[in-house]
């Protein structure tokens, strides 16, 4: 038994470190709305829904971190300037087009 533990451990230790790794994307404090949602503490991207009905989609961004509004791109088209759009702390806008919001 104490044969089995000492194989073991090296990998319990490898899990923890994992486990200890900070995540790279702070989180935002206060609130981050995108259409109806509302979400606490933003951290990452959340995806933006398209509406059916053609209106454009509602982005508020209550937080204390600048948020991207990351739009569609082409692949097949050559370079051209980056169309996101950044949105400061306290900020809102409509739009219609784009694919998520990045927090940070």
């Amino acid at each position: 038994m104490r044969r089995i533990k000492k194989l073991l451990t090296p990998l319990t230790a490898a899990t923890t470190r994992a486990r200890a790794a900070p995540d790279a994307t702070p989180s935002a404090s206060g609130f981050l709305t995108i259409g109806t949602t509302t979400y606490i503490d933003p951290r990452g991207s959340y995806p933006l829904d398209h509406r059916l009905n053609g209106s454009a989609t509602l982005i508020i961004n209550d937080t204390n971190h600048h948020i991207t509004i990351v739009t569609e791109r082409n692949h097949n088209d050559p370079p051209t300037p980056p169309l996101d759009q950044i949105l400061a702390p306290g900020e809102r806008t409509e739009t219609h087009r784009g694919d998520s919001v990045q927090v940070g």
